[in-house]
């Protein structure tokens, strides 16, 4: 049996991943990696995030999803006033903004798949990606030989099967030590909520760079970036 690895990985999206019906306003798909490290996830991610639910919620039953909290929808509805809304973003990004993790994604230009007629997936293309770029991680931390497992929401029975039969295909080939889970969109997973607010704001800035955008801002400094290997030294 192999050791679990140090770190846990959440998955979340933006956009789909349809070639044949393509938005104008967003064109594009984005996959979005976020790595915790599990002993700081347990003892500082959580309960940051617990409590900002009580203080704003008065319980913890409450799920954070991006396009909820930007279009007050549902439980969010409770921010009702423009002060309250601003003072929960600006706790909800001072926190993402503190909490230590890092993110790996990758965007498609939908379009510019399509004009290439190569009929691929964009979301097996950007798994792929991501993939490749964990690996990196992995290796530099020690961690490739330790079990991983990366979490992701379920879409739908035909969805899903793809997917897992396409990451286990990738894994197998390539032998990564990794393991899918395919959670409930009800599941209240502070992992999976918080990935659920790194897709849009990196495709937003993909789109749009020049556009003001607080939550990449702070996403941007916790894209993870391969370090370069070292020259070999001549004896």
């Amino acid at each position: 049996m192999k050791n679990f690895s140090d770190y846990i990985v959440y998955v979340d999206e933006s956009g789909d991943h349809s070639l044949t019906s393509i938005d104008e306003d967003y064109p594009i798909f984005v996959l979005a990696f976020s790595i915790f490290d599990k002993d700081t996830y347990i003892k500082n991610i959580v309960p940051k995030f617990q409590a900002l639910k009580f203080k704003y919620f008065g319980h913890d039953i409450v799920i954070f999803h991006e396009n909820d909290i930007r279009r007050r929808k549902g439980m969010f509805q409770k921010l009702y006033t423009k002060e309250i809304y601003t003072n929960f973003m600006n706790d909800l990004s001072q926190i993402i903004k503190d909490v230590d993790f890092k993110i790996i994604t990758c965007v498609i230009d939908k379009t510019k798949l399509k004009q290439t007629q190569l009929n691929e997936n964009p979301y097996h293309i950007a798994l792929t990606s991501c993939l490749t770029q964990f690996n990196h991680f992995t290796n530099e931390h020690n961690q490739s030989e330790n079990n991983t497992h990366i979490v992701v929401e379920k879409r739908g029975y035909k969805e899903d099967s793809e997917l897992e039969l396409e990451f286990r295909r990738l894994c197998d080939n390539r032998n990564y030590n990794l393991n899918i889970v395919l959670a409930d969109k009800k599941t209240n997973s502070i992992g999976l909520q918080l990935s659920d607010m790194i897709a849009r704001p990196i495709g937003r800035n993909f789109i749009n760079p020049n556009e003001n955008n607080r939550a990449y801002e702070i996403i941007e400094k916790k894209l993870y970036k391969a370090k370069k290997p070292q020259p070999k030294v001549e004896a």
